[in-house]
């Protein structure tokens, strides 16, 4: 496969239209009908979710984030939230690296393409390097302000703890997101490579945030095991 065919830039430009009602969907839940949630960071990690996984997102923010909201147990009458299983806060967990991961992902394709910057005629490895740097960055935040208010920690500790708990589950992450973008630069795109400024390019981002999120959810298992990620 060398230049996207037109079936599959078609079906690129749906994937992120419905992504972006996705998003925009659940965002207009929370702050215009009054949906708040009780963790303020799960406001902003619910629609970045939504730019990759898109429906699932939405079926997943009404079974495990909008019952949690305040104006919900209100509703129904409850005290609290229904109970998750297992996998559902092992998802959660996943969902604040991936929230980090994909807007870190995002800001370096961009940056990388606006610079110009490649090797040998080649943007990835800068990709990568820029990739990580905010993902890693951007997934402590979301972790912090997850980790922090549970337990009532300062800034320092706070983020050291929040370091300790992402940073292995957004490796997981990237080395998924990284090993797809691979394969699409070597295998399926070879020459010449998709760019930013090409609608394909980012339907392939949507899928190597989710290979990221299942070469994520093993290490959430452990983390969220061990007591060392909180489990949500």
């Amino acid at each position: 496969m060398s230049h996207p065919p037109d079936w599959l830039v078609a079906v690129a430009w749906a994937s992120l239209a419905v992504a972006f009602a996705c998003a925009l969907l659940i965002a207009a839940d929370v702050f215009v009908r009054g949906y708040r949630l009780p963790m303020g960071v799960m406001e902003a990690v619910w629609p970045i979710t939504a730019l990759y996984a898109g429906p699932f997102a939405v079926w997943a923010y009404w079974r495990l984030g909008r019952t949690t909201s305040p104006r919900w147990l209100r509703e129904h009458d409850r005290d609290g939230p229904p109970d998750k299983p297992r996998w559902a806060s092992i998802g959660l967990g996943v969902t604040h690296c991936g929230a980090g991961c994909t807007l870190g992902d995002v800001l370096a394709a961009f940056l990388v393409f606006w610079l110009g910057l490649n090797v040998a005629g080649l943007a990835l490895p800068y990709e990568w390097a820029f990739s990580y740097a905010f993902a890693l960055a951007l997934g402590i935040a979301f972790q912090y302000f997850a980790i922090a208010p549970m337990r009532g920690l300062g800034v320092r500790d706070g983020l050291r703890v929040a370091a300790k708990a992402d940073f292995w589950s957004l490796t997981a992450w990237e080395v998924g997101m990284f090993g797809w973008m691979a394969v699409v630069v070597f295998v399926l795109f070879p020459d010449p490579h998709l760019a930013p400024d090409q609608v394909t390019y980012w339907l392939m981002m949507q899928v190597a945030m989710l290979v990221g999120f299942a070469t994520a959810w093993p290490a959430n298992v452990v983390l969220i095991g061990r007591g060392i990620k909180e489990a949500m």
